[in-house]
């Protein structure tokens, strides 16, 4: 989930019909006021957003809401996970931490420090961290004391390019793992994973960066590739964010690139045995990490803050946060409080109107 450039927000306002509200018009990053498409409902002229920035037209965000820092002089915010409680937890990845926001006090704490350099995380149904640890390429389970077990390190006996994200299936408990190549200043000598910027090489293809999405089986130790170029996936790119619908039906994944609106999203089945089948284009724009609502709406961060889809596809929400961002999740007592780990120097949140799928 490294970005290499965070873009500024540009200052083109759109203009939307129907039940916009007239307060409620944003810098749109793709297109310009005359092509884009909102969705909208009966109660959208009635949004109030405490910033003008917010582009927001069916009412997500909370009345009056405003993007809030919760804590900050973090080197690099990542990783937002919450708890059965809604407590947060999240990565400062070069230095190596996990902290935990506490849904009670608000106060920040620290969880871990030494994570295996953990980046995306998600909890499962036992109260276990599950992390991204790419020292090592490694996926990591973090017991409620801190004590972790390495559930895989490799796919075919190679080393995997990084871990990036995962997400857990509600439903059976299976994970997805992204998986691009970065290259890591803090990886040992000699690891065959390093090179300079832009990368050329994985362990994991013969040519190019070997970028793919993996699933690990509900108890299993062994990794299936379920992006394959059969299918039509480009493994020449970074897979970054996951997240998937709470029926266990559909799984969401985007990529990172330098140009974001070239990335793209990526919506696939499900099938029973947990690999994918039918991929389809669900956005243009690419990004970081993702999460979900409880309406089916995607949101996406990356380098315009937070972006939401509908499960259309439609572009319905942003929230800038100055200077991008890098992933996001729902939380708190009521699960309608949207976390932000960006800027990256901060972790930030924002009252909603909706709720998370992605706490159980």
């Amino acid at each position: 989930m490294e970005k290499k450039v965070l873009l500024l927000l540009p200052g083109v306002l759109c203009c939307f019909t129907f039940y916009s509200c007239s307060k409620n018009k944003a810098p749109d990053p793709a297109k310009d006021g005359r092509d884009v498409q909102v969705e909208t409902f009966a109660a959208a002229c009635r949004c109030n957003p405490a910033d003008t920035t917010y582009f927001d037209p069916t009412c997500l965000l909370a009345p009056n809401a405003r993007l809030r820092t919760l804590g900050e002089g973090y080197s690099f915010t990542e990783g937002p996970a919450v708890d059965k409680r809604g407590n947060i937890f999240f990565t400062d990845q070069p230095n190596d931490k996990i902290y935990k926001w506490s849904v009670h006090s608000g106060a920040i704490t620290t969880f871990l420090t030494g994570t295996g350099r953990s980046n995306g995380m998600a909890f499962d149904r036992d109260g276990n961290l599950i992390t991204c640890a790419d020292m090592h390429g490694e996926i990591w389970k973090i017991a409620p004391n801190g004590t972790h077990t390495v559930l895989v390190n490799n796919y075919n006996g190679k080393l995997l390019n990084g871990p990036n994200d995962v997400w857990i299936n509600p439903k059976n408990g299976g994970m997805y793992i992204t998986d691009p190549i970065f290259p890591r200043g803090y990886w040992d000598e000699g690891d065959p994973r390093q090179q300079g910027w832009p990368p050329t090489h994985s362990e994991q293809a013969a040519t190019g960066k070997g970028g793919y999405v993996y699933y690990l089986a509900p108890g299993s130790r062994r990794l299936v590739r379920v992006t394959t170029e059969a299918m039509g996936w480009d493994a020449d790119g970074w897979p970054n964010g996951v997240v998937g619908t709470p029926d266990g039906k559909k799984l969401y994944v985007n990529k990172w690139a330098p140009d974001i609106n070239t990335a793209g999203t990526w919506v696939f089945d499900i099938k029973p045995n947990g690999t994918l089948a039918n991929m389809r284009k669900f956005a243009d724009m690419g990004g970081d990490g993702m999460s979900m609502d409880d309406r089916g709406n995607v949101y996406i961060s990356n380098a315009y803050g937070v972006t939401a889809f509908s499960s259309r596809g439609t572009r319905i929400f942003n929230v800038p946060t100055g200077s991008g961002a890098t992933n996001n999740v729902f939380g708190g007592h009521d699960n309608k409080t949207l976390f932000i780990t960006g800027p990256v120097d901060k972790f930030t949140a924002i009252k909603m109107n909706v709720k998370g799928v992605e706490k159980f």
